[in-house]
């Protein structure tokens, strides 16, 4: 449905798909192997080059029809075709465009639009998150949620809240961080620390760990108090001004602080961060666009900053074998591959093994995993018999998403493998913890 101001054509006039990035796709192929929408259907249209067939088709006055909207919505923005583009398309900002056009122009169905509400009433936002903490545990803890899940009922009737009901991790005690940690003997840098949303309330573990392996690296690691969602989930959504609106306020947070550096241990995060200039150049704010670009510019993966500084900290032996799986929006969208591989082999005893397939995403996605459940079980399927071939003592990845998507795969599959985010691996290695530990459920 065409909802633009001219009447015709899918795209209105602000921000629409680019032209000139749509005209580097030569329609060569190369990205086919390595999109998973393909790799599942072998439908054209749902490849990078066949999404940006039917942008053309919307610059050039095609309506915004539903399927046109599915093939869009289809795709999990997973960026393996950037990696393997040889012309250089930027696919992420035409999707990031086109996903912005859908949003004001499409009209969804009403249980489309109820889904995707209580997504993004909720997620972003850690303080409503945490109300939920403890009823979640609380069903954990007496099994009711396995319960649940053995009636079908709630699959059958609201397929995507049983995969968020399904996707939630165990939860344990939330780990508080304070203000600031200082960093152990000479302090070698000073960063700022992203908390994240479900970082923050369902892997606060991940957060203290990084803390504590900064803070053993030199780092004096300080940790704004009360700060919010990047953005990441509703940038990546199309959610253009919501996006704007939470990377304005991430701006202005780490603003109030000295730092060097802006610390991100969530893929999907840190991608978002890193981009922040390019989610205001259609605004006509200058002042916007380079506070986002100066700031942006500050932005480093945790596995980025602990390789740059180089190990001080006493690594203890942690005798492992670990299948290393990279997240996309770190590996693809900020091509971080080699840091944390290198990081995990500082750590005596600990062996890498690689995972077939490792470019195909594993289906988390953002909340792809929860608009389109059906999908992402087949990919997490597939990433989960590809990971179980390799007989690992344990799974190693940078973003929550994954450690949950992998999980729940692995779950539905009767082959549960422990999973472990890269700081809690380094954090256990610097303190010295028993192996047992570090795979307790």
């Amino acid at each position: 449905m065409a909802l633009n101001s001219s009447g015709t054509g899918a795209f209105d006039a602000h921000n629409p798909p680019s032209q000139e990035l749509i005209a580097d796709c030569v329609h060569c192929g190369f990205c086919l192997p390595t999109c998973p929408t393909y790799q599942l259907w072998g439908e054209e249209m749902d490849s990078p080059r066949g999404r940006i067939h039917l942008m053309q088709a919307g610059l050039e006055g095609a309506p915004m029809t539903d399927r046109m909207v599915e093939h869009f919505d289809a795709c999990l923005g997973c960026m393996a075709c950037v990696t393997s583009c040889p012309s250089g398309v930027q696919y992420d900002r035409l999707l990031e465009q086109t996903r912005a056009q859908v949003e004001r122009n499409h009209e969804r169905t009403r249980a489309e639009k109820a889904l995707r509400t209580t997504i993004f009433n909720l997620f972003p936002y850690p303080e409503r998150l945490r109300k939920l903490r403890g009823p979640l545990r609380a069903t954990q803890r007496l099994g009711l949620d396995r319960a649940l899940r053995r009636t079908g009922l709630l699959e059958r009737l609201l397929p995507g809240l049983a995969a968020m009901e399904r996707l939630t991790p165990k939860l344990a005690a939330p780990e508080r961080l304070p203000a600031q940690v200082p960093a152990t003997g000479t302090e070698r840098a000073v960063v700022g620390l992203l908390t994240g949303c479900v970082q923050d309330v369902f892997f606060s573990d991940v957060n203290a760990a990084t803390a504590r392996v900064l803070a053993a690296e030199g780092c004096r690691v300080v940790i704004p108090q009360g700060q919010g969602c990047c953005g990441a989930l509703s940038s990546h959504s199309g959610r253009e001004t919501e996006a704007q609106r939470f990377a304005h306020e991430t701006i202005a947070t780490f603003g109030e602080v000295e730092v060097d550096t802006v610390v991100a241990n969530a893929a999907g995060c840190g991608s978002a961060m890193k981009d922040y200039g390019s989610l205001f150049e259609a605004e006509h704010d200058d002042a916007a666009a380079e506070s986002a670009r100066g700031f942006a510019a500050s932005v480093r993966d945790l596995s980025e900053v602990l390789a740059d500084l180089g190990t001080v900290a006493t690594r203890h032996p942690l005798p492992l074998k670990v299948a290393y799986h990279d997240a996309c929006h770190l590996g693809h969208a900020q091509g971080v591959r080699s840091q944390p591989r290198q990081l995990l082999r500082e750590i005596p005893g600990l062996e890498i093994v690689e995972i077939p397939d490792a470019a195909i995403c594993c289906g988390s996605a953002g909340v792809y995993n929860i608009l389109h459940p059906e999908t992402a079980g087949e990919l997490g399927e597939r990433k989960a018999r590809n990971i179980m071939a390799l007989e690992p003592d344990l799974i190693v990845t940078a973003n929550p998403g994954c450690l949950m998507q992998i999980a729940n795969a692995l779950d539905k599959l009767g082959a549960p493998i422990p999973m472990a985010h890269t700081a809690t691996v380094l954090d256990a290695s610097i303190r010295g913890l028993d192996v047992a530990e570090l795979l307790a459920p």
